[in-house]
């Protein structure tokens, strides 16, 4: 069954074509998506909401699903003008505020305006990749070139080299 949220609303509205991966039960990790969608990690798209840390500024910056982020490489791709400070990961209840998705359910598509979205460069890199959905029981598997057009992104070097992530 096709979950109704806004990000698969927003593909909608766009012509973006998409393929629905259900879930037999709520995943909050990368490792429980991969599993439940039958997908290898590298597919996976993080969505990581960071907040500055002495603002209400907020950046979205994803990485794939085998990477961890580097948050101050994340600020070395802002705006230099825009003078963005120390970044820190959002809170659980920042991010259902700013997202209005729950954590483990986010995407980087249907942001409030403003939120600048960085991808790590990996991502384009991919044949296809795996998102949320907004709803924990489905992710929905897309063309990275569609997924970084609609969402705004800028590509750059933000994930931790040499590192494997343990979700």
């Amino acid at each position: 069954m096709k979950p109704k949220t806004k990000i698969t609303d927003l593909l909608d509205s766009h012509g973006i074509p998409y393929r629905v991966l259900p879930h037999t039960e709520p995943v909050f990790t990368v490792e429980a998506a991969a599993a439940q969608r039958g997908v290898v990690r590298e597919e996976m798209v993080k969505s990581i909401l960071l907040r500055e840390s002495k603002g209400r500024r907020y950046v979205m910056a994803c990485v794939t699903g085998s990477a961890r982020l580097n948050p101050q490489a994340v600020r070395d791709h802002l705006p230099p003008e825009e003078n963005w400070k120390r970044l820190t990961f959002a809170s659980a209840e920042e991010i259902t505020a700013v997202t209005g998705c729950i954590q483990g359910a986010v995407a980087p598509l249907a942001l409030p305006a403003g939120i600048p979205v960085i991808f790590d460069e990996a991502i384009a890199l991919c044949r296809k990749v795996n998102i949320s959905s907004g709803d924990p029981m489905a992710g929905l598997e897309l063309d990275p070139q569609d997924l970084i057009r609609l969402s705004g992104a800028r590509l750059a070097p933000i994930a931790r080299q040499n590192e494997e992530n343990r979700d």
